[in-house]
C-alpha cells in the first residue's frame, strides 16, 4: 500500500511539473511604416521596414534599451 500511495503522489507531483513549465506562446506586435508580405509581417526587402527593425544601440542583457544613454531616452 505504501508503494502505491508513492508511486500515486509522484505521478501526480511531475504532472503538477510537467503543467507549471509550459508558457504561453509569446505575441509580439511591431508596427512597421512600409510594406507587409501576405502573412502580415514586414517585407525586409524595403528600407523603411530595414531601419524600423533596427534595436537601439546600447542594450541590457535582456535585450532591453538601457535608459542610461542619451539615445534611448525618451524625450519630454
Amino acid at each position: 500500500m505504501k508503494k502505491f500511495l508513492l508511486i500515486a503522489s509522484l505521478m501526480l507531483a511531475l504532472t503538477g511539473f510537467n503543467f507549471a513549465q509550459t508558457t504561453p506562446a509569446k505575441t509580439t506586435t511591431t508596427t512597421t511604416a512600409g510594406p507587409k508580405k501576405k502573412d502580415g509581417t514586414a517585407d525586409m526587402r524595403y528600407k523603411a521596414n530595414k531601419n524600423a527593425a533596427k534595436p537601439p544601440v546600447h542594450t541590457k542583457k535582456d535585450g532591453t534599451a538601457d535608459k542610461r544613454f542619451k539615445e534611448n531616452k525618451t524625450p519630454k
